[in-house]
């Protein structure tokens, strides 16, 4: 309740009113100056109230984003774990999917690599799926596409060759650069070069960009993890707390 240093009834008025049913309009130039007074040497005594209010404004502004999030995951879950052409490694019978939104030139995504890797190896019951989503510069998209063209003309596992290269690659992608990396792993370079341009290519990495904004991702890496979108880079131990709390719940 706000202290009042003049007891006249029309203040103590206001003072015993929800707060809901104050209205400043209706008051006297004398009553607002008065009530303002009053609160802010309230909040002057107890400064700690501010930050209480801060604190529980903050918590339900979390609240809120992480039920929109979930509602987001639901409506477009087939679109996120079974789009029929993004790469599925870990276990893919796992009782847990972790998706990866990722941008080869990300330095957050290329220190999210060996942490999602450290959590494959010491989980073997975790589906992981790879989202090719460049939005960096013209670099990352080439990375993408390069990606994507060796999945399409060599399978998934030449992906995870090419795709581990890639996140820790810090040269300049340029054509010889591929050809050298494709060559390397002796893959039929002329095949997945020709590949890179074509619509097929196109296709996946644009379903990906419209699925992001759907999901209303601007940045990279993203994760879902079951019903859950996780904005940001994480380390192995936080991932893999949540990652108890799902089978928790389960």
């Amino acid at each position: 309740m706000i202290r009042l240093a003049v007891p006249s009834l029309a203040v103590l008025a206001l003072a015993a009113a929800p707060l809901t049913a104050l209205d400043l309009n209706s008051m006297s130039a004398e009553e607002r100056a008065l009530f303002h007074a009053e609160v802010r040497a309230y909040l002057m005594e107890n400064p700690e109230v501010i930050l209480e209010a801060v604190n529980a404004l903050e918590e339900r502004q979390a609240a809120a984003q992480a039920q929109a999030d979930f509602d987001l995951v639901k409506v477009n879950e087939k679109e996120i774990f079974e789009d029929g052409f993004s790469w599925v490694g870990g276990n893919p019978d796992g009782d847990i999917t972790l998706v990866e939104f990722v941008d080869y030139r990300c330095g957050f995504c290329r220190r999210a690599h060996s942490e999602v890797e450290s959590l494959l190896e010491t989980d073997g019951n975790i589906r992981l799926i790879m989202k090719e989503f460049p939005i960096l510069g013209e670099a990352s998209v080439t990375s993408s596409r390069f990606a994507v063209a060796v999945k399409q003309v060599e399978g998934d596992d030449a992906y995870k060759l090419v795709h581990d290269t890639l996140i820790t690659f810090n040269g300049e992608v340029t054509d010889v650069a591929l050809r050298r990396i494709s060559d390397g792993f002796d893959f039929d370079t002329d095949a997945v070069l020709a590949r890179m341009d074509s619509d097929a290519v196109t296709e996946e990495i644009s379903a990906t960009r419209a699925l992001a904004q759907r999901l209303q991702i601007s940045g990279t890496p993203t994760f879902v993890m079951e019903d859950e979108l996780l904005r940001g880079f994480l380390p192995a131990d936080q991932m893999a707390a949540l990652v108890a709390e799902k089978r928790a719940q389960d």
